[in-house]
Formats: C-alpha cells, structure tokens, sequence
C-alpha cells in the first residue's frame, strides 16, 4: 500500500478517474488502519463541513481519513464536464469509489456514508467485499419510496393537512406492464404542501442553531448544493429505488449510527439494515448531522463502529 498520507495535501487533489474530474482530501493517521472514506448525502452535497467540523476528532482518533466530493458535487467537475454527462446512476458513483481505491492504491478502506452516501457505501461492500474492511452508515436512506412517504406525512403534519399518500391511485392508473411511479408521486405532493428546504430542515435539525451553523461552515466553503446531481438521480428513478432486498447480500459488516431526531432516517429506514443487514446500530440524542449535535458522543459511536 502507498504511504499516501506522508505527503498528504491540506488543499486535496484531484484526479481523473472513472471518466469523471474527482476532488478528494486525504488526512493523515495509523497507516496500519484502513482509511475512512467520507460519502457524503445529498444527493448533490459536499464533504467540505464534515471535514470542517469533524476531521480534526478522526485526526484525534488517529485514523486515516479521505474526503471525497462525489461526481458532479463540490470541488469536483459538474456533470457535463465528464465523460457519461449529465447521466447518473448508483453503479457510477460506486465505480468512481472503486477507481480512487485503486487511484491510491489502497489494499482495504471503510466507506462511511451519510444520508444518501449510506447507498453508495453499502453498495460497494456488497460489489467489493475484498476492499471493504467494514462498512459504516449515518442516518442512511435505503428506501426511497419510504422515505417519500415521510416526507408527505411531516408536510401534511406541518400544514396541518389530513396525509393523502396518492399510492393507491398511482398503481391503480399505471399499466400492468409498467412501474407505478409512487415515490415520485409522494415527494410531488409533500413539495406542494412544503418547499424542500423548510421541510428537510424540520425533519432533520432538532437544535436551530446547529441548522445555522452547517450554513455558516457551507458559506465558508463557498460550495453550493448542485441541484442537477439530484436531478440526474431522480431522472434515473431514485424515489422508486428499493434497496433494502440487497443487503441481505452484504457479508462485510455494517454499522449504523443514528440520530433519534432525524426523522428522516430513524427508525423507518435503519430498521431495514438491522433486520436484513443484520446490523449494529447505535442511536444518539441527534438529528441528521450527529458531529453537530453532539460531537463528543458521535466521536465515541465512531470509534466503536470502526473498532468494535
């Protein structure tokens, strides 16, 4: 394995990998560990924050860290700049994770996802089980036309609205041959009651000023959210994707950390990878981004799930 970590460049690199312009920082640490590899959600975020906030406890904890801005988000290129275009799928961005492991020369890493970046970690656990030390989610999607309905249910909530899921009425109009788009169906309807942005933050943040101050590190790094990387996915179908059926393929270990608070996630979507992943999940007293809420007992769940 390279000893990449010597030299390691606070700035980060990029590389052309997998057809794509990729942004990567890497962090220095026991380089008898396998490295953390950051996935952040979105889809259409950065690792900018995390590392911002968090990266000086992974330092502390001395473990080998990698940031990774996925296809088309933060540092890395916009989608029309690499090879496929604006076209984007789950098995891209897991290729793309693939093609920096080798990129680096790397024999193991831990892919730690959060939100929608759980997918592209379990994915590539299940794809690639020989590079995968262990596979680490925080408050993970799985399943997204779940999450659609939960998204309705807290809209109708907030607008105090009666929860009409069009479920029924979609696969009753849908032809035998054809998918019935529900997820898509559930989020068109939860956005017409509540704009994303208010609705994703009353789901997600219990503590308003954690809220402000992921928006003050996001200004600080002058990133914004790319809204075609989203786009792409959903075009692909992402509110129908169901994953939960593959984790029963997974045989790397998976845990979860979750925060009581983040309704997003907990407990519809983590009990999907307790009960067919067989997974080790520890819940804090947090919301979606736990190394806001309470950094000390995220680092501590952290180091369990790398360790245990």
């Amino acid at each position: 394995m390279t000893d990449f970590f010597a030299d390691s460049a606070a700035d980060g690199s990029t590389a052309v990998l997998n057809g794509a312009e990729l942004y990567f920082a890497q962090q220095p640490g026991n380089p008898e560990r396998p490295p953390v590899v950051f996935l952040h959600g979105g889809p259409g975020y950065n690792s900018f924050s995390f590392q911002e906030i968090f990266g000086e406890r992974l330092e502390q904890l001395d473990w080998p860290a990698i940031y990774l801005d996925q296809r088309g988000c933060g540092r890395s290129a916009p989608l029309e700049d690499t090879e496929q275009g604006d076209q984007l799928d789950l098995d891209t961005l897991v290729e793309d994770l693939e093609a920096l492991r080798q990129h680096l020369e790397l024999e193991q890493i831990i892919p730690l996802g959060h939100g929608f970046g759980a997918l592209i970690a379990l994915e590539y656990a299940r794809r690639y089980p020989q590079h995968t030390a262990r596979v680490v989610t925080v408050n993970p999607w799985v399943h997204f036309p779940q999450l659609a309905l939960t998204l309705l249910a807290e809209a109708s909530a907030l607008k105090d609205q009666p929860l009409n899921d069009p479920a029924e009425e979609i696969r009753a109009q849908t032809p035998e041959d054809e998918y019935p788009a529900v997820g898509g169906a559930r989020v068109q309807a939860a956005f017409d009651l509540l704009n994303a942005r208010d609705l994703l933050n009353a789901l997600q943040f219990p503590d308003p000023q954690a809220r402000m101050r992921l928006e003050f590190v996001d200004a600080e790094g002058q990133l914004t959210g790319r809204a075609e990387v989203g786009e792409a996915l959903v075009y692909q179908g992402l509110w129908e994707f169901e994953y939960p059926p593959f984790l029963q393929d997974i045989t790397r270990p998976i845990f979860v950390i979750a925060g009581v608070h983040d309704r997003s996630s907990y407990p519809e979507q983590t009990d999907w990878l307790q009960d067919l992943g067989d997974a080790d999940l520890t819940v804090l007293d947090s919301g979606h981004y736990p190394w806001l809420d309470d950094e000390d007992a995220f680092a501590e769940a952290l180091q369990e799930a790398l360790t245990r």
